[in-house]
């Protein structure tokens, strides 16, 4: 909370018409004049809640230098050597009507420039946002690795890119699909990538597959079509045949594959790795982030209806509750197994990515907690040439020998060599680290550093012998020695990795029935997007080994039979961690609707504005038009701009007076077949919705009328109405902490 009340005082500054309740969409630092400026002046600095890569040289030294020292600077337009511009509208042409000169250098720079302002997109995780933020240690971690940033109070700066998987840069957000989650950990004794995902299983064994798996779930690539979806037949095809992928198709068909926000997203390591204390000792792990406020996902209609909206949902939400100071948190933890030759767990394979170990045989520990505090100051910069690899490591972090792993250590430095024009991408500001950096490589492509010395190599003695090798006691990174066995070479994974349906089935089993209910519906819409019924006929067989009533229930909505089971499958105990339903979270960074109009009690919405401010929600307000309300409610949506789907809960401080523009000319959300004049159709249409997709209704005054022009009983269940508005507030914080009113989900 301290972090977000200062962090609320610089927004204070900025907003002064709304001094007590930052809110997403602050102004600048300055208002922005009518006219074209003309008085020269240095560029604007960035806005409170935007942060910048630490100012280290190209080799890691800090430079004592303003974060701002590596941006855009001075005033006046200049080309990229720094020389001033008179002109900048027109092109150097023979007349005024001739042709433009091949002499005009400024055009070449300029233009040249513009062609190439666009690197190759991420074959995956194309799609991304970030933010920078803060990891401090609580020192559990110091017993299994000797990672200096796992130490006691250690604050290790942290830069954290959450992505889709399937979609090109221009998808959406809210598709289902997978969720990349990297980190990267800026500590003092190099820098350490912790990438990984929102699910904790992978597609494939192998990392050989792993072009197969891709190019089957992108786009068909004679049309080009569907984008960031795995609803078509290649990709049904692909995992039908290729039955290890079931594990994590069957958590991508249930809610996590459509999570409410990148905060409220839980984050794995996938593979298991191998930590080292300071004895030596070794011990396996596993790394989950668990999100503070809670695992929460979409219901699919929600996630439809955002991406027509708001295909920006889930970058907007992150970039906009950082600047609101709703800081979103995660707290790291381990699994952790004895290191012994089988590699083995309880009867499970630690080098099966298609595998995880339920908490309840494998406890998390938390060992920290990372707080993202600060948006990109550019996009381009830092989101997309941000280069993450799971083999930038630190001594007491090492690699086992999971075969996708492996594959891993291979593919990420070669596809950055790719993607960022060569070997030098280190030497970008935000993969800078922050530790210093003697690596004797030289040259190549886009190399920023000046290197001194005549003998990069070792030995030498022309550079004094530099730079020298450091021993253990100097904190060298040192790979964990491991025998291996006498083997011989083959193309084969091991036995172990053979059942692909057991954890698959246990998993659909410790679902409540509302989350397997939408499990069998992601199926059979996935499904019925396939043309070829030979492919639809595959996939329930592997259903019906996974569970018999998930198959039967899918088969029904397809119209085909139900097929047997090939395999025996023994029944194993349900895990209950793995639901998201039934707990109790924080009601932090939640984004509440108020809506409002003129004829509304203005102090009893300005009270619970600042009611739900300070339990750390972030509270918005929509009213027929935009500006203010009174002389001092400034409105952040209308009913034009907003819909239920932004909102996890919506407050009404009143009726719902239509707007001027409530005609279906102007807005076809405006079209009211009901006949309730007395309300705007599409203020009716966000309570229908948010009633229909479980979350919390309050309000007062003429609430009740707004409900009923909604057709939303006031006595329903997760419907708060009253005169007290503190009660009101109190009693919506209560519903919010389950996330959503789950007794309107009954099962099927």
């Amino acid at each position: 909370m301290e972090a977000r009340v200062s962090r609320n005082e610089d927004h204070t500054r900025h907003n002064p018409s709304d001094v007590d309740v930052p809110i997403p969409g602050a102004p600048s630092v300055e208002a922005p004049s009518l006219v074209e400026p003309i008085e020269p002046r240095e560029p604007l600095p960035p806005k409170p809640d935007q942060d910048s890569p630490e100012t280290v040289s190209p080799t890691g030294v800090p430079t004592g230098a303003a974060k701002t020292a590596v941006s855009q600077s001075g005033r006046f337009l200049t080309t990229a050597q720094g020389t001033r511009m008179r002109e900048t509208d027109h092109s150097l042409k023979a007349g005024p009507r001739g042709p433009i000169l091949l002499q005009d250098h400024h055009l070449r720079e300029k233009i040249t420039h513009f062609d190439h302002e666009r690197i190759p997109e991420r074959v995956v995780h194309a799609r991304g946002a970030a933010a920078h933020g803060v990891f401090v240690a609580n020192g559990a971690g110091v017993g299994v690795s000797k990672a200096g940033f796992l130490a006691a109070g250690t604050e290790t700066p942290v830069f954290v890119r959450f992505s889709t998987v399937l979609g090109s840069r221009g998808s959406a957000d809210t598709v289902r699909d997978t969720r990349g989650f990297a980190t990267k950990f800026y500590s003092d004794e190099g820098t350490y990538d912790l990438v990984g995902n929102n699910i904790p299983v992978f597609f494939i064994q192998d990392g050989i597959k792993f072009p197969d798996v891709v190019h089957a779930a992108k786009p068909h690539p004679d049309r080009e079509i569907p984008q960031a979806q795995s609803a078509h037949d290649t990709f049904w095809d692909f995992v039908s045949l290729h039955t290890e992928a079931q594990a994590h198709t069957m958590w991508n068909m249930s809610d996590r594959g459509i999570p409410r926000s990148f905060r409220t997203m839980e984050g794995f390591g996938v593979h298991t790795f191998r930590l080292v204390n300071e004895a030596g000792e070794t011990t396996l792990v596993k790394f989950h982030w668990k999100p503070r406020q809670g695992v929460h996902s979409l219901v699919w209609e929600e996630a439809q209806i955002i991406n027509g909206m708001d295909p920006d949902f889930h970058r907007r939400d992150l970039a906009d509750t950082i600047e609101a100071g709703a800081y979103p948190q995660w707290d790291l933890g381990i699994q952790t197994f004895p290191d012994t030759p089988e590699e083995m767990f309880e009867g499970i394979d630690l080098l099966d990515p298609t595998k995880f170990v339920p908490e309840e045989l494998a406890p998390v520990q938390i060992i920290g907690t990372m707080t993202l505090n600060a948006n990109p100051t550019n996009y381009f910069a830092e989101t997309e040439q941000v280069a993450f690899h799971p083999g930038h490591l630190v001594p007491g972090i090492d690699v086992t020998n999971d075969p996708l792993l492996q594959a891993r250590l291979f593919s990420y430095i070669d596809t950055q060599i790719s993607r960022l024009g060569g070997p030098n991408f280190s030497q970008l500001p935000i993969n800078r680290p922050l530790t210093p950096v003697n690596d004797m490589l030289r040259d190549g492509m886009h190399q920023t550093a000046v290197h001194g010395g005549v003998a990069p190599y070792k030995p030498n003695s022309l550079d004094g012998g530099c730079p020298f090798l450091a021993g253990e006691d100097m904190n060298a990174y040192i790979e964990v020695p491991q025998e291996l066995p006498s083997s011989r070479k083959v193309r084969e994974s091991p036995a172990t990795f053979d059942d692909h349906f057991s954890q698959v089935g246990m998993f659909f089993r410790s679902l409540t029935p509302v989350e397997q209910d939408h499990v069998i519906q992601a199926y059979t819409f996935e499904l019925g997007k396939c043309y070829e019924e030979n492919i639809r006929i595959r996939q329930l067989q592997s259903l019906a080994n996974i569970d018999e009533r998930l198959c039967a229930e899918v088969a029904q909505g397809l119209g085909l039979p139900a097929p047997a089971p090939t395999v025996t499958m023994e029944e194993s105990a349900t895990s209950p961690a793995l639901s998201q339903i039934g707990e109790t979270w924080p009601v932090d960074g939640r984004i509440i609707g108020i809506i409002a109009d003129e004829s509304s009690d203005l102090d009893a919405v300005d009270s619970v504005r600042q009611d739900l401010h300070a339990a750390g929600m972030v509270p918005l307000v929509i009213a027929p038009k935009g500006g203010k309300l009174g002389t001092s409610i400034v409105v952040q949506r209308t009913w034009l701009t907003a819909r239920s789907t932004e909102f996890d809960a919506i407050l009404l401080a009143g009726s719902s007076t239509p707007g001027s523009d409530a005609t279906d000319s102007r807005d076809a959300k405006a079209g009211d077949p009901s006949g309730h004049a007395s309300a705007d159709p599409r203020a009716s249409l966000m309570i229908a919705e948010a009633y229909r997709h479980a979350k919390a209704l309050g309000g007062w005054g003429n609430a009740e009328n707004a409900l009923a022009a909604a057709g939303v009983p006031s006595t329903a269940p997760g419907v708060v109405v009253g005169d007290d508005t503190s009660a009101v507030v109190e009693q919506l914080k209560v519903l919010l902490a389950q996330h959503r009113v789950w007794e309107r989900f009954p099962a099927a």
